[in-house]
Parts: structure tokens; C-alpha cells; sequence
């Protein structure tokens, strides 16, 4: 299974955000989110099943990104829980 980085950033004042994060979860065998606006899931599918998945739960204003990742990273301030998970997935 795949691994991909979703960012957003929803521009309307007062978006519900809740219809986005559960659209992401439905979609994810896997999910990690420790920052407000970045999700990292496990999916099946491509970037642009994903991305067509989510584009009905934001506005035109909007914006969405949706990135497969290679597997390498390096982060720093997170939490020994949000570090392992980003050790064993990515």
C-alpha cells in the first residue's frame, strides 16, 4: 500500500472542517495527523483517485495537495507516539 502526504488549506471563514476529516479517514487503510492542515495515509489508489475523493468536501477558493511519498523523511518536536508511526510507515 501506498503512502501520501494531504495538505490543505480551507480559506472560507467559519469551514467545517469535519466533513474533510472524515472523508480522509474513510478513504485511508491508515492515518496520521499531528499538524493542523497535513494528514499522511496508507491508500490503495493514486493521487488523483485520492485528490477526486476529497475535492467534494472543499471549496472552490480552497486548495488541496495530495503527494505520494517516497519513504525518507526528518521531522523534529514530535512526540515519541507521532515519531513511531512516522518511522514505521513512511
Amino acid at each position: 500500500m501506498k503512502t501520501y502526504l494531504i495538505g490543505y488549506d480551507l480559506n472560507a471563514p467559519g469551514k467545517d472542517y469535519a466533513s474533510l476529516f472524515e472523508a480522509i479517514k474513510a478513504i485511508a487503510h491508515l492515518w496520521w495527523r499531528h499538524l493542523d492542515s497535513t494528514w499522511i495515509i496508507k491508500h490503495p489508489g493514486g493521487v488523483k483517485e485520492i485528490r477526486d475523493a476529497l475535492a467534494p468536501h472543499i471549496d472552490a477558493n480552497d486548495e488541496l495537495l495530495v503527494v505520494h511519498l517516497s519513504g525518507e523523511g526528518a521531522w523534529k518536536g514530535f512526540n515519541e507516539k507521532g515519531s513511531a508511526w512516522l518511522k514505521e510507515h513512511l
